[in-house]
C-alpha cells in the first residue's frame, strides 16, 4: 500500500465559533443543557426547549475529490506536557471553576449553580472534533444485556450469576480515530470456476473430485472508503488482552458516523467518557492494513463466478487521499470482574452500541460444570459411534468429535473471543471506474482440494488463530450466528 507521500497534511480548524464557559439555551438563557435520546436533540432542563445540534464543517464530504493528508485538528498529535487541568471564570458570578478535563468537560459552578463547559480543543486529546449522540435508553440497554446473560446462564458461573444486575451499567463516550480514504487498487492472478463435481470409489475409500476453469483475472478501480473507524484509546486497541475482553467493545461496530455533530460538551451530560491517547502515526499501520483488506473484499463483488476462489498474486492499493477526525462514540457498557486466583483476574464486558442496540459480550464460564457435560456428550458420541460402526456407516467416526465440537460452541457461545468489527464488509465503499480481465488459461480435471490452492480473496490480515479455528469449524457447522443469539 502506497500512502500518501504529502509531508505537511492540511489541517481543518473544527472548533471555530467554540467557547469555553457557559453554554446557554438559546431561549432562556440556562446552562443545564442535555442530550434528549429520543430526538437527538440538546434540551434545555430547565425550559424544555429543544434545539438542534451543529453539523461539522470544512472536511471534504466528496471523498473521491479528496487528495493528500487532511487532518482535522482535534486529531492532531496529543501534547504530553498539556495541562489536564483548566480554570474557567464564570461569567454569572465572576467565580473560578478548575475543570479536570481527564475526567469531564464540564463543571457546576459552586456558587451560581450554572453549568460551565470546554468546547475548544486542548492538545490532550480529550476534546474531540465530532461525537455521535446517545440514541439508545439505559432501559433499553439493560433488556439487552439482560436478555443477552439470560441465554447465557446454565454455564454461567454460580457467583457471576448471583452477583449479576444491569443497575450498574454505565453510558461511556469511547474515543475513535474516523478516517477516509480515496484510493485506486489494482488486483492481478488467477480464478477457478467449477463445472463439476463427482466421487471417485465407494465406501471408506471414496473420495470428491472436482473439474474446473482456469482463468487469468486482473481487476482495476478506484475505491473510496466512507468512516473507516478504529479505536484510538491504547487499552481498547489491545484486543488480546488476557485480563479484559476488549474485543466485544470493538464487535458492536459499525456506528452510524455520518451522523455525528460537532462537538458540545453538553452530550457528556450524565455519561463518561474516556480520552484519546493515541497519535494518528501510532494508527496508520491498523488504517493501512484495515483499507487493504476492505480493498480486497470490495473486489469480491466483482468475482462471483469464480465459486473456487480466486488467487491473487500482485495486489496494490495507491492511497491519493486520507481525512482524519476524532470522534466520541456512544457504549452503553457493563462490566464484572472474575477473580481466577490470588494473582489473575479477567475483566468481562457486555457493551451494548448506543445507536443501533448491537450486542456482545462475554460472561464467565462454569469450567467444571462444561468440561462434566462436554465429557458425558462425548460419551454419548463414542456409544453412536460404536453403534454406526454395526450399521455400517461410513462417517461414524464423525461422533468422536461431538463432545470437542459440544465444548468449542459453548465456550464461543459464552466467552466469544472470536467476536470483532468486521470492518471488511461493514465499512462503506463506492468502487468506480472499474476495468476487469477474465483470460480464459484451460480446463483442469480431478482436482482434489474444494478451493483453488492459495486463494486468498477472502483473506484477512492479522486475523488470529482463534478466528481462523473458528471460521474454519462454523463454515462446516453452519452456526455462524449462533454468538449473537
Amino acid at each position: 500500500m502506497n500512502e500518501v507521500t504529502n509531508d505537511e497534511p492540511r489541517i481543518v480548524q473544527t472548533d471555530v465559533g467554540a467557547k469555553d464557559g457557559q453554554d446557554k439555551c438559546p431561549k432562556c438563557g440556562a446552562t443545564d443543557i442535555s442530550i434528549n435520546t429520543k430526538t437527538g436533540l440538546l434540551r434545555c432542563n430547565y425550559c424544555r426547549h429543544e434545539f438542534s445540534p451543529q453539523k461539522l464543517e470544512g472536511l471534504e464530504t466528496d471523498i473521491s475529490q479528496l487528495n493528500g493528508e487532511v487532518m482535522a485538528s482535534g486529531a492532531q498529535n496529543i501534547e504530553q506536557d498539556s495541562k489536564d487541568m483548566i480554570t474557567l471564570k464564570c461569567s454569572s458570578c465572576g467565580a473560578e471553576v478548575v475543570i479536570d478535563t481527564a475526567e469531564s468537560t464540564q463543571a457546576r459552578c459552586h456558587w451560581c449553580r450554572n453549568t460551565l463547559s470546554i468546547n475548544q480543543q486542548i492538545p490532550n486529546g480529550s476534546v474531540p472534533d465530532v461525537v455521535l449522540p446517545f440514541k439508545v435508553s439505559k432501559a433499553e440497554a439493560k433488556q439487552k444485556i439482560e436478555e443477552f446473560v439470560g441465554k447465557r446462564k446454565f454455564f454461567a458461573h454460580p457467583k457471576f450469576k448471583e452477583e449479576f444486575t444491569t443497575e450498574n451499567i454505565m453510558g461511556v463516550y469511547f474515543p475513535y480515530m474516523v478516517v477516509d480514504v480515496n484510493s485506486h487498487a489494482s488486483y492481478h492472478g488467477k480464478g477457478e470456476c467449477e463445472t463439476r463435481r463427482y466421487v471417485k470409489g465407494s465406501g471408506s475409500d471414496s473420495k470428491t473430485y472436482y473439474d474446473a476453469d482456469l482463468y487469468e483475472v486482473a481487476r482495476d478501480f478506484d475505491l473510496t472508503i466512507n468512516g473507516l473507524t478504529v479505536e484510538s484509546s491504547a487499552d481498547k486497541l489491545d484486543k488480546k488482552s488476557s485480563s479484559k475482553t476488549n474485543n466485544v467493545i470493538n464487535a458492536i461496530m459499525p456506528f452510524d458516523i455520518e451522523n455525528s455533530v460537532k462537538w458540545n460538551s453538553n452530550y457528556l451530560k450524565g455519561y463518561t467518557s474516556e480520552r484519546r491517547d493515541t497519535n494518528i502515526d501510532q494508527l496508520r499501520p491498523i488504517v493501512s492494513q484495515q483499507s487493504k483488506d476492505i480493498a480486497r473484499f470490495s473486489a469480491n463483488d466483482t468475482l462471483k463466478q469464480y465459486n473456487r476462489g480466486v488467487k491473487w498474486e500482485s495486489e496494490n492499493l495507491d492511497v491519493k487521499g486520507q481525512q482524519w477526525k476524532a470522534a466520541y462514540l456512544p457504549v452503553w457498557l457493563y462490566s464484572y470482574r472474575q477473580v481466577i486466583d490470588q494473582n489473575n483476574s479477567v475483566l468481562h464486558y457486555v457493551a451494548v452500541n448506543a445507536r443501533t442496540k448491537e450486542t456482545m459480550g462475554s460472561v464467565p464460564i462454569h469450567m467444571p460444570m462444561l468440561l462434566g457435560i462436554s465429557a458425558a456428550v462425548e460419551l454419548l458420541g463414542l456409544l453412536c459411534t460404536i453403534i454406526t460402526a454395526f450399521l455400517d456407516f461410513d462417517y461414524s467416526f464423525i461422533f468422536l468429535l461431538a463432545g470437542f465440537i459440544f465444548f468449542f460452541v459453548m465456550y464461543i457461545k459464552y466467552r466469544n473471543s472470536n467476536a470483532r468489527h468486521h470492518y471488511e464488509m461493514e465499512t462503506k465503499t463506492k468502487i468506480s471506474n472499474l476495468q476487469k480481465v477474465d483470460n480464459f488459461i484451460k480446463k483442469e480435471k480431478g482436482l482434489s482440494n474444494p478451493k483453488i490452492e492459495g486463494a486468498n480473496n477472502t483473506k484477512v490480515s492479522g486475523q488470529t488463530i482463534t478466528e481462523k479455528a473458528f471460521d474454519t469449524i462454523s463454515g462446516a457447522l453452519d452456526f455462524t450466528n449462533l454468538n449473537k443469539k
